[in-house]
């Protein structure tokens, strides 16, 4: 029953766009808003697919970055071979939305995920799933319809230590264990090492994720020894896009905030300097200027609830002299650069946000700027929530 009230929840929520009445100025936003600059999305789109296909790698890019179908929709015809989502929350959404090319790439280990999984099977030819023990794998064969199909992957780690195996002679069972079902197919291999993504000096972050992949060696050659095929071997993220192309294992790359950039991943070192701008600044949460109790700051609606932030703060580009501080739930403080004047009561600026994906969570809709600097329409954050 909580299944079925879970899945009855996301089915009901918005996939489409809504078009505006007509086109609104930003000042005319309700503030704090989530503001998509589409032409910028579009370029980022377009770049990274031109990048990835220049050096023979295919691109499945992360839903958990944006929670939008629409999103998805236009990666895919930007020539995506799949998506990705974190959890069967975020698949039964965009399974919702019309997306079917899913791979899930965090484990499950419950009964209740195992059936959800189940049903969104249904009809389905294209979701896939990793694993990394026993118990997951198990759970799978006791709940997956025998009509269905699902593909597995392996789940390998070297030094992360969040999911994966490392362990030879269990990767080896869980192909074979997968191979000798007729429900399921093995994939081939996924691995993520997300603590090297912000390491500011590109030169060590190429170093240690060039290695990270070297250590996976010997599981390649223990499959090929067996006879086993990898015909996926899928991983790397935004920090690594230029990095991870040059290792000739793997076929495809999951790429996450390349499409709105944030102010964690403008901070580290690119090949091209000491800031990584290879990509446009698509995303940013505006705020209203409201209070002014001293002259050196004034305060702006958005505070924790309107940005998340492991580390950094939110950074103005249009004003780069301005500090933002939190300053609780629902608001944040400017501090103001000696004898600064331009900004005024009431004025809406806009910020680069610290770390999207999770910024993106705390909202309901982006609201979608095109070329003209004007908000045409509305996309629903369709997954925003789906963290199970």
């Amino acid at each position: 029953m909580s299944s079925e009230l879970a899945l009855a929840n996301i089915r009901a929520k918005q996939v489409e766009a809504t078009m505006l009445p007509r086109p609104f100025e930003l000042d005319e936003l309700p503030t704090p808003a989530l503001v998509l600059d589409k032409p910028a999305l579009e370029a980022n789109i377009a770049k990274m697919s031109k990048h990835l296909v220049s050096h023979g790698k295919g691109f499945r890019p992360h839903a958990k970055t944006h929670k939008c179908p629409l999103i998805s929709r236009m990666q895919i015809e930007a020539g995506a071979v799949g998506v990705c989502a974190a959890k069967v929350s975020e698949a039964a959404a965009l399974l919702h939305g019309g997306v079917s090319k899913i791979l899930i790439t965090s484990p499950i280990s419950t009964l209740t995920k195992a059936q959800i999984l189940d049903t969104l099977l249904l009809g389905q030819q294209d979701i896939r799933i990793v694993v990394d023990s026993l118990h997951g794998f198990e759970l799978l064969a006791r709940v997956i319809s025998a009509e269905s199909k699902l593909g597995i992957l392996a789940d390998l780690d070297v030094s992360m230590g969040r999911t994966g195996t490392r362990d030879n002679d269990l990767l080896l069972t869980l192909v074979e264990r997968i191979e000798k079902d007729d429900r399921f197919y093995f994939s081939g291999v996924q691995h993520y090492a997300g603590h090297l993504m912000h390491l500011a000096d590109f030169d060590k972050r190429r170093e240690k994720s060039l290695s990270s992949w070297q250590r996976l060696e010997d599981k390649f050659l223990l499959l090929e020894k067996h006879g086993i095929d990898t015909d996926v071997v899928t991983g790397g993220g935004t920090g690594t896009y230029d990095i991870d192309v040059d290792v000739a294992r793997i076929t495809d790359l999951q790429v996450g905030s390349y499409i709105f950039m944030d102010e964690e991943y403008r901070a580290i070192g690119s090949a091209q300097g000491a800031r990584f701008n290879e990509f446009e600044l698509s995303l940013s949460v505006a705020c209203t200027t409201i209070s002014q109790p001293q002259n050196a700051t004034i305060t702006v609606d958005g505070g924790y609830k309107a940005f998340a932030s492991d580390s950094v703060n939110p950074v103005c580009d249009d004003i780069p002299d301005v500090e933002f501080r939190f300053a609780g739930d629902e608001h944040g403080v400017l501090i103001l650069a000696e004898g600064q004047q331009e900004i005024q009561l009431g004025q809406v600026i806009r910020f680069a946000t610290p770390h999207c994906d999770p910024t993106v969570n705390l909202h309901e809709y982006y609201w979608v700027m095109e070329a003209d600097g004007l908000i045409h329409s509305c996309w629903p954050i369709t997954a925003r929530g789906c963290s199970w």
